[in-house]
């Protein structure tokens, strides 16, 4: 479908709304690594969870999901809705944990929970393999789903697209800060909300109806697509099941969905203005991130199925069902939509994998603040350095851009590089005796579990079961072999975080928490009820019973009331 001026103009809108936030967010002053990587953390609950599920909403996410739903039907989103679980754990438990922390990144929390040279190492060493290879690795398929989404609907090359939009959003990081960044998820977050949901009207509309489309899936698909149900789905093996609800939600690391949080997440949470900020706003990501964002992307997957039954890329489904059923003016918003997508993406990963480079190896380990005339001098030259790191990364980004293909082939890479790794980031917060060389023992283990699971030829569940048990064999062995943190870090840290428990009592000076584990559990899971209630809820009016699906959304509604009232 060729662009119309009306689409054009809405493109421009969005292009001038960048440099608008990125003007205001240089005039309002980025004075420190706090200012640039934190937005001065003072920032309220909303704002902070609008922001994490921005990030989320890729361009390469309703892609990797046409993509699931065309080979597993519904039910094969668990691979990513069991993230939920860690994710709603991380609200309940871990988000007030990490505010008390005090730190600017997660890399920096090491040194507050560990002490010596093998903290030392393990910062600087998290911090630029976080920063390099699993960055960019998320960068690389996230530019493979934009680029496939572009390339369709405009005719250009892949590379001439990729080039093009890490000019324009490098740029637009460094300048513009963390603050920039979260103050125009804001208003992506919605125009990529309306974007799909007017995509998926349109393409209900165009087989239709809803009834229409219920009758056509069962012409070009020989399973039971509709169903929620991954153990009864024949495309599904059910060790895979298993793997996706028992073990990938807290054995491996994920943007998004780290176990205890972290990343960009534990980001977010840094910059809120308190710890009620920050428990409130990652609670908002999770409700949008796993109930509000999906069904938009799985009725257009499903839609692409009738219409385009034989199509070879069932992920590129998507961006052909908008240059098919998309009228004047619409189409330029769902361009704006998917460029608001990559752009809230790509700019907090650059911004986060930035403040790694910068806050825990440049700063910590090249040039030391002490090294400076004044503190003044020290946080404006970070800065500088900042925005330099920021466009570098990106160019490192683009060069791997170049080895995917595979949008759901990239988030399985990333989990089972990472298998493993959970556990210990789990129980860090709780038990004493894990220490620096726990957390470096699961990291090397997991890569080359991954390594050789890859080599022998174990498929993605093989591969996780494998990688998780050797991984975490080695850390328990690495623990027990190494000596304890020392008394006076471990005090430390407890006085600062003070997690709840009885696993620090010798360090807490009689002091336990007055916080218990058995309401956060009881609240993580009538969330968890809340959530699956209303993407439940959602298919059943769609596809089932009217009065089926009401029910769930007022059992959701009411479950997610008595949690919200205790905040």
């Amino acid at each position: 479908m060729p662009f119309n001026t009306l689409d054009y103009f809405v493109i421009a809108a969005y292009v001038v709304l960048l440099i608008v936030v990125a003007y205001i967010a240089k005039k309002r002053g980025q004075q420190s690594l706090d200012d640039y990587f934190a937005g001065g953390k003072d920032l309220p609950w909303w704002l902070v969870g609008v922001s994490m599920v921005a990030t989320t909403f890729a361009a390469d996410t309703p892609l990797a999901i046409t993509g699931i739903v065309a080979s597993q039907g519904i039910a094969g989103n668990w691979f990513w809705w069991s993230w939920m679980i860690s994710g709603i754990i991380t609200v309940f438990i871990y988000a007030k944990l990490w505010k008390r922390a005090d730190v600017l990144t997660d890399c920096e929390f090491i040194e507050l929970r560990y002490g010596g040279k093998p903290a030392s190492f393990l910062r600087g060493f998290r911090a630029l393999y976080f920063a390099f290879p699993f960055n960019c690795v998320i960068m690389g398929w996230v530019t493979v789903g934009m680029a496939k989404v572009m390339s369709v609907i405009t005719g250009a090359s892949q590379w001439e697209i990729i080039i093009v939009l890490y000019g324009m959003t490098a740029l637009y990081i460094a300048i513009s800060g963390l603050w920039g960044v979260v103050v125009t998820d804001f208003i992506q977050f919605f125009i990529a909300m309306i974007g799909s949901i007017a995509l998926a009207y349109f393409a209900v509309d165009h087989v239709g109806g809803l009834d229409a489309l219920k009758s056509q899936l069962g012409d070009v698909v020989e399973f039971d697509i509709l169903s929620f149900n991954p153990f009864n789905n024949p495309e599904i093996p059910i060790v895979t099941a298993l793997i996706w609800v028992g073990m990938a939600w807290w054995a491996a690391w994920y943007p998004g969905a780290e176990p205890g949080g972290g990343g960009y997440i534990a980001q977010r949470m840094f910059s809120a203005k308190d710890e009620r900020n920050a428990v409130g706003g990652t609670l908002l990501f999770n409700i949008a991130n796993y109930a509000v964002r999906p069904w938009p992307w799985i009725l257009v997957a499903l839609v692409s199925l009738v219409v385009f039954p034989e199509l070879t890329d069932k992920e590129a489904g998507y961006p052909m069902m908008m240059a098919e059923v998309l009228p004047v003016g619409w189409f330029g918003l769902l361009c704006v939509a998917f460029l608001s997508a990559f752009v809230s993406t790509i700019s907090t990963q650059l911004n986060w994998g930035t403040s790694y480079v910068i806050n825990d190896f440049y700063a910590r380990f090249i040039k030391k603040e002490n090294e400076f005339d004044s503190p003044e001098a020290a946080q404006k030259h970070y800065v500088f350095i900042s925005r330099i790191a920021t466009i570098g990364m990106a160019g490192v980004a683009i060069v791997v851009s170049y080895f995917f293909d595979s949008v759901k082939g990239g988030w399985e890479f990333i989990l089972s590089l990472s298998a493993g790794i959970g556990g210990v980031m789990l129980l860090r917060w709780f038990w004493w005796r894990i220490n620096a060389w726990s957390e470096i023992s699961a990291m090397i283990a997991a890569t080359v579990g991954a390594i050789v699971s890859k080599v022998i030829g174990l498929d993605f569940a093989g591969s996780m079961i494998a990688t998780t048990s050797f991984s975490t064999v080695v850390w328990l062995i690495a623990t027990f072999i190494t000596k304890p943190e020392t008394e006076e870090t471990l005090s430390t840290y407890f006085a600062q975080v003070r997690p709840m428990g009885k696993g620090w009592a010798p360090f807490s000076g009689g002091k336990l928490s007055h916080e218990r584990l058995f309401p956060a559990l009881l609240d993580v899971a009538l969330s968890l009820m809340a959530i699956i209630s209303f993407l439940m809820g959602m298919g059943e009016l769609f596809f089932g019973d009217l009065i089926t699906g009401i029910s769930f959304l007022v059992g959701g509604t009411i479950a997610t009331w008595v949690v919200v009232r205790k905040i």
